[in-house]
């Protein structure tokens, strides 16, 4: 299934340069570079950066974890996934979008599978750890508890509040971003570790809710 990721995205790129695209094969990170061109007078000029991340930071979401097992020398991988969903009932299947410079993508699409963490309210110190590139820290799991997943042996996390394991089913490619959809092979919930709420990510700050369903920040 790595393979079939990974072929897919070598003709998606070949596609893509033989296209209109904001985006083309060559030097920088991964496979693709940003093409800058000037904004004609009669054009809208796209919204900045910092605006995009400010106006959309107001929609809130929960935080996961997305991980993948340990393959050759390398350890486990992981990462901190806000834009995580589900997305068909029928195979089941979720999605989560992971940046083209990703240092730990190409180790997920090594290990062709991968789990999803749920965090929850007290998550706050895990979701941080993985929060940090794996540039900076090659291995994120030292001192995590962690048992394999029962399908995919993709690291499941300790206390939270749900997992879904998933093998990679396809990989589509949006923007600077690639667009991951997994097949469910296996989930589960832990209610008590539910009880406690979920950790959830607002402009730029952790929050949970309160017993009336208020949020907190």
């Amino acid at each position: 299934m790595a393979t079939v990721a990974l072929r897919h995205l070598r003709e998606a790129g070949s596609r893509a340069a033989a296209a209109p695209s904001a985006y083309e094969p060559g030097a920088g990170a991964g496979p693709y570079r940003r093409v800058l061109r000037a904004v004609g007078a009669d054009e809208r000029p796209p919204p900045s950066p910092g605006e995009f991340r400010n106006v959309l930071g107001h929609f809130a979401g929960g935080v996961t974890v997305i991980t993948a097992p340990a393959k050759d020398d390398e350890p486990p991988a992981g990462f901190v996934c806000q834009a995580f969903s589900s997305l068909s009932l029928d195979p089941p299947l979720v999605v989560f979008m992971i940046g083209r410079a990703s240092a730990t993508w190409p180790r997920i699409a090594r290990a062709g599978v991968f789990c999803v963490n749920v965090l929850g309210s007290g998550q706050g110190e895990l979701c941080r750890r993985f929060a940090v590139s794996a540039s900076v820290r090659a291995d994120k799991f030292a001192g995590v508890v962690h048992e394999p997943a029962p399908a995919t042996g993709s690291p499941r996390l300790d206390g939270v509040p749900a997992w879904v394991d998933c093998t990679v089913h396809a990989v589509h490619t949006g923007g600077d971003h690639l667009i991951v959809v997994g097949r469910v092979e296996a989930l589960g919930a832990d209610e008590e570790a539910a009880s406690a709420g979920p950790l959830l990510f607002h402009r730029g700050t952790f929050g949970t809710f309160d017993a009336f369903g208020t949020y907190k920040g």
